[in-house]
């Protein structure tokens, strides 16, 4: 009788547990209540989630968490689509075309490495304090890793396909738009994960230098009154946007990649 052998192949696929994620949520909240019930932790510094949770509440009912919550999603909005629109446009070109590799990689690899949180009082200098210099920041902040997503992703397509596609006497344009965007689309829009969490630490930067409105605004004055409820509030705020923005991306790619 034939051995029996096992089957090898089930490794190195991962599954995602939202149970167990939300589970590990719930349980470091429920220790950090715990830990600061008990005394263990210091509230002044740290304040409870039942602080935090009733800072935001009352942040709600008046009204003064949307003021600040409109105005940075709004600059969030514009200022990342703006930088990924171009981004996106400069990466198909480095990645297509020979004329544009070498000029554009050598102008993304000198600005790129540039803290772009250190540039935010420049732009109020050629921009004004106004929302300008802070959509802009955002902007220059998405631009560059974007463009380095979008050629890396273009480099990755197999040339296997592009050749088959020039076998059967398919236009440039035609092979760009039906070979390499649909199997780059994937890596590009993985990239926004990361672009929006970059768009998100600018905007609270860009807030927190120059704005009167915004959470950013919020959390530094906050902070500035040594109001550690709020401080921890607007904290969570952002979080739950990132949050939501990560969530609107899942969603994207399943609608985007459903052909997957």
């Amino acid at each position: 009788m034939p051995e029996v052998v096992p089957f090898r192949g089930g490794g190195f696929a991962p599954r995602n547990l939202p149970l167990a994620g939300t589970a590990t949520l719930l349980g470091a909240i429920a220790l950090w209540q715990a830990g600061a019930s008990a005394g263990l932790i210091p509230t002044l510094f740290l304040p409870a989630p039942v602080n935090i949770a009733v800072a935001l509440y009352q942040l709600t009912i008046s009204g003064e968490l949307w003021k600040h919550l409109s105005a940075s999603l709004g600059r969030l909005a514009i200022g990342w689509i703006i930088g990924t629109v171009f981004g996106i446009g400069m990466g198909l070109a480095v990645g297509l075309w020979s004329a544009m590799r070498s000029p554009g990689m050598a102008i993304v690899s000198a600005l790129f490495p540039i803290p772009k949180i250190a540039l935010v009082p420049l732009f109020i200098i050629w921009f004004g304090i106004g929302e300008g210099s802070k959509i802009i920041t955002l902007a220059f902040g998405v631009f560059f890793p974007t463009v380095i997503a979008t050629s890396g992703a273009v480099d990755n397509v197999p040339r296997s396909l592009i050749r088959m596609a020039q076998s059967f006497g398919l236009s440039h344009w035609a092979i760009v738009r039906k070979v390499v965007l649909p199997a780059a689309l994937p890596a590009i829009l993985n990239s926004f994960r990361v672009t929006t969490s970059i768009a998100i630490v600018l905007l609270v930067a860009a807030e927190m230098i120059g704005a009167d409105r915004g959470i950013g605004a919020f959390v530094l004055s906050a902070g500035n009154l040594y109001d550690t409820d709020n401080l921890l509030a607007g904290i969570v705020v952002l979080s739950v946007m990132g949050l939501a923005v990560s969530w609107l991306i899942g969603i994207a790619e399943r609608l985007l990649l459903a052909w997957r």
